[in-house]
């Protein structure tokens, strides 16, 4: 495993976003990028792209089964996770940071809530419509406690009408996810967005990171 990764905005920053991504997602960056820094009111931020290798298994919890198409959850979340923390959070990607988002679209926005699961090192958790239906999670949700303070959740308002009844789970997910985690005392939102899954996700994820970076300001 060694993922490639794509260095957005001031590499010298105090606060670094962490974003694993796909093809699909680097054709939107600098225009995530340029929205985030408007909407980031003038903060200085460094993001760091990380090119998975292959989605369904590098980003998922545990195994599953396929949801769309034939390719099933690989359960690769931890390696990735592992490679993040040796690559990304030791050494000089972290010296003179002080806040550190984690964050994605889609699957990737539900790796960076189970990672705050597994580590302290984030300040904050970016999930823009996240794949919150994926079997099980929910539950794993109930079952320990969170590690990163602030959480922001989105979801389309036409993500759960649809005919798959795996992904038509989303909404009440991600309604149980949020009601969850405010309950356990985590400063975290629930944002409707217009439209299906598809729609904006690079604006979208950019809302996600500039909501914890006004959260939190650098000191």
């Amino acid at each position: 495993m060694n993922y490639d990764i794509i260095t957005f905005g001031n590499p010298a920053a105090e606060t670094l976003l962490i974003q694993p991504v796909d093809d699909h997602d680097l054709g939107l960056m600098d225009k995530e990028v340029a929205c985030l820094q408007e909407l980031a009111a003038g903060q200085s931020f460094c993001l760091k792209a990380v090119k998975v290798e292959d989605w369904n298994r590098d980003l998922s919890p545990w195994p599953a089964p396929a949801v769309f198409g034939k390719e099933d959850f690989g359960g690769g979340a931890a390696e990735s996770l592992a490679w993040l923390d040796h690559n990304l959070m030791t050494g000089g990607e972290t010296e003179n940071r002080k806040r550190i988002f984690l964050g994605g679209y889609s699957l990737a926005g539900l790796f960076s809530l189970w990672a705050a699961y597994q580590t302290d090192h984030f300040h904050g958790i970016a999930a823009a419509s996240p794949s919150i239906w994926f079997p099980g999670f929910r539950e794993y949700m109930e079952g320990r406690p969170i590690q990163s303070p602030a959480v922001y959740l989105s979801l389309g308002d036409r993500e759960e009408k649809t005919r798959n009844p795996v992904v038509a789970r989303v909404g009440t997910a991600i309604r149980e996810a949020w009601a969850c985690l405010r309950d356990r005392g985590v400063n975290c939102t629930l944002e409707w967005n217009k439209g299906n899954h598809f729609k904006n996700p690079d604006l979208r994820t950019a809302r996600a990171f500039a909501w914890l970076m006004k959260q939190e300001p650098v000191l």
